[in-house]
C-alpha cells in the first residue's frame, strides 16, 4: 500500500511539471511575452504545493533557496527594466548559494579519492581560465561594470555549486547525488539561456528554454529532497524496528 502511494504521488509530481512545460508551450505559441514570462513564476508555487502535500516541513536552507529563487522569477518575470534585471541577478546569485551548502554537506573532502580530486581540481580550474577569459572580454563589451560583476558572481557560484555536486557524485555515485546533478546541469543551461536572451540575442524560443530548462532543474531539486527524506524516514524505521527487536532479546 505504501509502495502504491509512493508511485503515486511521484506520478502527480511529475504531471504537475509535465502541466507546467505544457502550459510554457501554449503560451509561447499564443505569442503573449507577458504570459510566458509569467509561467516562469509558476513553477516554485505549484511545484511546493504538490510537495507540501505529502511533505509538511522543509528544511532551512531550502526554504531560502525557494525564497530567493521566487524572489528572482518574479523580479524577472514582471519587470524589465535594468535595474530589476540586477536585483534578480543578485537573487538567483543568492539562492545558487544555498544550493551550494545544500551540497557541501555531502561532500567530504577528506573521502574524496585522489585520482578524482586531480580530476575535479582540473575540470574546475579549466572552468575558472574559461570564466576569467569571458569576464574579460565582456569588461571591454558590456560598459556596465556592475551587470558584468554580477555575471561573474554568478557564474562562479554555478561552477562552484557544479564542481561540489559532481565531486559528490564522483565519491559516492547515490541516485540523490544523481538528482541534484541532474538539477544543477538544467540549472546551469537555464542560466546560460537566459544570458544569451538578455544581452545577445532574445527570441521566444530561447525564453521558453530557458524556463522549461530552470522548471525541471526545480523539479530535479524537489526530488532530491524527496529522496533525502525518504532515506531519513527508512533509516528511523529501521532503527526503531532494530530498537523494538532488542526488547525481546
Amino acid at each position: 500500500m505504501k509502495n502504491w502511494f509512493n508511485l503515486t504521488f511521484n506520478s502527480v509530481f511529475f504531471f504537475a511539471l509535465l502541466a507546467l512545460i505544457v502550459i510554457s508551450f501554449l503560451v509561447a505559441f499564443v505569442g503573449n511575452s507577458l504570459l510566458l514570462k509569467s509561467t516562469m513564476a509558476l513553477f516554485i508555487p505549484v511545484l511546493l504545493i504538490f510537495y507540501l502535500v505529502k511533505y509538511k516541513s522543509l528544511g532551512g536552507v531550502f526554504i531560502s533557496f525557494l525564497f530567493f529563487s521566487f524572489l528572482g522569477d518574479i523580479s524577472l518575470t514582471f519587470f524589465s527594466n535594468e535595474s530589476f534585471v540586477k536585483i534578480s541577478s543578485i537573487l538567483y546569485f543568492l539562492s545558487y548559494l544555498y544550493l551550494i551548502a545544500i551540497a557541501a554537506r555531502k561532500f567530504k573532502v577528506l573521502e574524496v579519492d585522489k585520482l578524482i580530486g586531480v580530476y575535479l581540481l582540473g575540470v574546475f580550474l579549466i572552468n575558472m581560465f574559461f570564466l576569467y577569459t569571458l569576464y574579460s572580454v565582456l569588461k571591454v563589451i558590456i560598459p556596465d561594470s556592475e551587470e558584468v560583476l554580477l555575471f561573474g558572481l554568478k557564474s562562479l557560484a554555478l561552477i562552484i555549486l557544479a564542481f561540489v555536486s559532481f565531486g559528490v557524485y564522483l565519491n559516492t555515485q547515490s541516485k540523490q547525488s544523481i538528482l541534484f546533478l541532474v538539477a544543477v546541469i538544467f540549472i546551469a543551461f537555464s542560466s546560460t539561456l537566459n544570458y544569451i536572451n538578455l544581452y545577445y540575442l532574445y527570441h521566444w524560443s530561447f525564453e521558453m528554454l530557458h524556463r522549461v530548462l530552470y522548471g525541471i532543474g526545480l523539479y530535479f531539486v524537489f526530488r532530491y529532497i524527496i529522496e533525502y527524506n525518504e532515506h531519513k524516514q527508512n533509516i528511523y524505521e529501521l532503527k526503531k524496528k532494530f530498537s523494538s527487536d532488542n526488547l525481546f532479546v
